[in-house]
């Protein structure tokens, strides 16, 4: 039978949706620590969460890398799906790879914090919107793309977290590529801290050697300045780890890792975790990881994965799909994982008031197994780098929409032709071994290969032929014809070499059109996506159901 009663909560819920205050407190950080609204612990019992879309080998790292990727948190429908099975799983917390930040999320993170569950969202994109492994760069295109994506989401209340990086180092020869992960978490953290923001700066790395990881999760952490100040250091660190298979054991799987992390500074937790062999998975190491050997150490973990994957490591997921998407079938992975994060008791040890508090020791030296310097890239200035575009005397002016296909091998083509003619490429490059970094490394591609372009063209007598690149090229009527790319280059970046508070891009800004940065967006199973279904607003759907709520409300009350 209906009452007025019933009526009245079930307005309370829709006003309250309709107000935009959702039932989901704030998480904060203690030292190591994550700390609920009221001081209790809280641990990271979490799923990812993400359509996997194509991938493609990458020669440089022992997986596949994503090349497109499904934004999950953009489809209302689908979210709505899902969402009962998500509470069914018992999890708060999902972590997501990447998103479209052009669309709306209001349906699915609305949802999500009525239910309770937070959201790390990483910030990079497969193939031109991640920092390089291969030729690592910290530059205008990648933080004005992290910066409208956290845009974008700073409106929700449930976001916990923003990884600026998931596995961009797979080797010791690849840390060279951490001081331009460092500077992406100091930038990502000085924007969030200008907002008044309270989410997190994370990164997520590989499992590895403790010879270079344990450093590597250091460095991220550390203080270059030697001042215990956290301006650089990331605040939540995730290690993709799949180390526990099948009836293992704390001891056989976990305490390795356990001891190398024992003394870490920041929040540490597996941003993946769930091996595959034997499959179906049992998760037994949901106890373990909850339970007293850990706590101290880990903050819980995301198990991958709630979609179907295909990886170099084998399938995972623990649903399928109907071939309409219109529903969900829960397979064993699933009920199991169910079972064993329905009989977790998070240890409330230790307390928030007597959590040790936030420090930051001297970042690790450098050695034959960890290269990375501690002094870092600039803080990438939009303005200075559309003042150099603006005054080069060669423009890159593709001929073709995907200028991720062409940039490389024309910058190549460039830089080479550049060298037969005295000049050089050093003003683009940046060394994160030598701590030397050219003054246009931190502008997005396409200036860089303008600046390269133009050097040779000038060499060359300002003819024109040798500003074609293939048609790719056009000599700028307006540049001055007696100043050089390196003249313009000096006094329009003289002022950008140091650090500052980013900046929300302009909408005019070309800066993100396009870049050379492929590789280290995800790992071989992480979900890519680039293909998005654009839902209603929610603001209109919850007007529809407010008017239909009201309407029927009206007709219970005559009948009570």
């Amino acid at each position: 039978m209906f009452s007025p009663s019933r009526v009245a909560a079930a307005f309370a819920v829709v006003l309250s949706l309709s107000s935009g205050v959702y039932p989901i407190g704030k998480v904060t950080r203690s030292g190591r620590y994550l700390y609920n609204a009221d001081g209790s612990r809280f641990y990271i019992k979490g799923i990812a969460y993400q359509e996997q879309g194509a991938s493609s080998p990458d020669p440089n790292a022992p997986f596949s890398e994503p090349s497109t990727f499904i934004d999950p948190l953009a489809n209302g429908t689908a979210c709505q799906r899902d969402l009962p099975f998500l509470q069914q799983l018992g999890v708060n917390t999902i972590r997501v790879y990447s998103v479209n930040s052009s669309l709306n999320h209001d349906t699915c993170m609305q949802a999500l914090s009525g239910a309770g569950i937070y959201t790390i969202l990483d910030l990079a994109l497969p193939v031109n919107g991640s920092i390089d492994r291969n030729s690592p760069a910290w530059t205008t295109n990648l933080l004005d793309s992290y910066i409208k994506t956290i845009d974008t989401f700073s409106k929700y209340d449930n976001i916990l977290a923003y990884n600026i990086g998931n596995e961009v180092i797979t080797s010791p020869n690849g840390t060279t590529a951490l001081a331009f992960v460092k500077a992406a978490a100091r930038d990502t953290k000085a924007y969030l801290n200008s907002k008044s923001s309270s989410a997190l700066v994370g990164y997520a790395a590989i499992d590895g050697d403790a010879t270079w990881i344990v450093p590597l999760a250091s460095y991220l952490s550390c203080d270059p300045s030697g001042s215990n100040s956290g301006s650089t250091a990331i605040d939540l660190f995730g290690l993709n780890n799949y180390e526990w298979c099948g009836n293992s054991t704390f001891q056989a799987s976990y305490a390795g890792k356990t001891g190398d992390f024992s003394g870490y500074n920041v929040v540490a937790y597996f941003s993946e975790y769930g091996c595959n062999q034997p499959s179906p998975r049992v998760w037994d190491e949901v106890p373990a990881l909850f339970g007293s050997s850990a706590t101290p150490v880990w903050s819980g973990g995301i198990a991958f994965s709630y979609f179907p994957a295909e990886s170099d490591q084998g399938a995972f997921g623990m649903i399928t799909l109907s071939s309409d998407g219109s529903t969900v079938t829960p397979n064993t992975d699933f009920e199991n994982l169910k079972t064993m994060y329905n009989q977790v008791s998070f240890i409330n040890d230790p307390s928030q008031s007597s959590a040790p508090s936030a420090s930051y020791a001297a970042c690790p030296q450098q050695n034959t197994t960890f290269l990375a310097s501690t002094t870092l890239p600039p803080t990438p200035n939009d303005a200075a780098c559309q003042c150099l575009e603006s005054n080069l005397s060669c423009q890159f002016n593709p001929q073709t929409s995907n200028t991720t296909a062409i940039l490389g091998p024309l910058l190549d083509t460039a830089c080479s032709l550049l060298g037969t003619v005295g000049g050089s490429c050093d003003p683009i490059a940046g060394n994160g071994q030598t701590g030397q970094y050219g003054v246009v490394s931190p502008c997005d591609p396409s200036t860089k290969l303008s600046f390269a372009m133009s050097g040779y063209f000038e060499a060359n007598k300002r003819n024109p032929q040798a500003c074609s690149f293939g048609g790719n090229g056009t000599v700028n009527a307006k540049a001055s014809t007696t100043s050089s790319a390196s003249a313009f280059a000096s006094s329009c970046l003289a002022a950008a070499t140091g650090t500052h508070v980013p900046t929300a891009p302009s909408t005019t800004s070309n800066s993100g059109s396009s870049s050379t940065s492929g590789t280290g967006s995800g790992s071989s199973h992480t979900p890519g996506a680039a293909i998005t279904v654009l839902v209603s607003d929610a603001r209109a759907l919850l007007g529809v159901f407010l008017t239909f709520a009201i309407s029927v409300a009206g007709g219970l009350l005559s009948l009570v």
